[in-house]
């Protein structure tokens, strides 16, 4: 029997029915202007990870870059950061599939393994378990690509260097697509927020990961490593995306940021 890890927010963070949540990625797609998508796949994408209703919109914006490539990505290399369990490095799961309202995700097991003898991750189906950073991507990457495996890893007190050198495998893939999930300023006001989070969005786009802490971006350990292996390889951020969810469907009173990103 093939183990399977069932979807852990979904009726929550989005729609647990498989209408409702096809519409509702449909419609947030629409949202994104056209003239937004570069002719270039993008190597990476960096993304919010909040409800649909916060964080949507945001989301998006990066997988509609995505569209005209859907045919081309064979694999997503999917980080973010443990919200629910302490830990040190980066866990992958000893299950076979992901699964979705949408439906099941095969997951690279043998790459998996690869990266476990390697020692660059360690198993843990305890961190993936609960993990809204990762699931809430899936129903994205399902309703925008073609049939592509998955290699969801979480990211804990992981060193930056320690996430690039995992990412060096696969960034110059052409069948890989790395996501990078992470969401920004936590539980300011508006205002804070908008300042705190166009500041995190120039020392992203400016690769100043050494600047970047917790306070800037919840998935601030995948994403300072991303930024390290942009820097080795002088590759550019475009930012796609920039709000909070005081601009979506929250107050004004203590807000979360969200931004999103494609990296060429």
């Amino acid at each position: 029997m093939n183990h399977i890890r069932p979807p852990a927010v979904a009726g929550s963070f989005y729609p647990d029915n498989v209408n409702t949540l096809q519409k509702m990625i449909q419609e947030l797609m629409h949202q994104v202007p056209q003239r937004q998508n570069s002719s270039t796949k993008p190597k990476a994408l960096i993304v919010p990870h909040a409800g649909y209703i916060y964080s949507g919109l945001t989301a998006a914006f990066g997988y509609h870059q995505l569209q005209q490539f859907k045919q081309d990505i064979k694999r997503v290399i999917l980080l973010g950061p443990s919200h629910r369990v302490a830990l040190y490095g980066m866990a992958v799961p000893s299950v076979d599939y992901f699964q979705t309202p949408l439906g099941d995700i095969q997951l690279d097991t043998s790459e998996i393994n690869k990266l476990v003898q390697q020692g660059l991750v360690d198993f843990s189906d305890q961190a993936h378990q609960q993990e809204h950073s990762l699931e809430v991507q899936l129903p994205f990457l399902q309703q925008v690509l073609d049939d592509f495996t998955l290699l969801p890893i979480v990211v804990g007190q992981s060193p930056y260097q320690v996430t690039s050198q995992l990412l060096e495998s696969y960034i110059n893939n052409s069948e890989d697509l790395v996501v990078i999930s992470t969401d920004l300023s936590h539980f300011l006001t508006y205002q804070q927020a908008q300042e705190r989070d166009q500041r995190t969005a120039n020392l992203i786009e400016n690769l100043s990961l050494e600047q970047l802490t917790g306070h800037d971006a919840c998935g601030v350990m995948p994403l300072t490593g991303m930024l390290q292996t942009c820097k080795a390889h002088d590759f550019n951020i475009t930012q796609l995306d920039l709000r909070n969810s005081g601009d979506t469907a929250g107050d004004k009173q203590r807000v979360v940021g969200y931004g999103s990103w494609a990296v060429y």
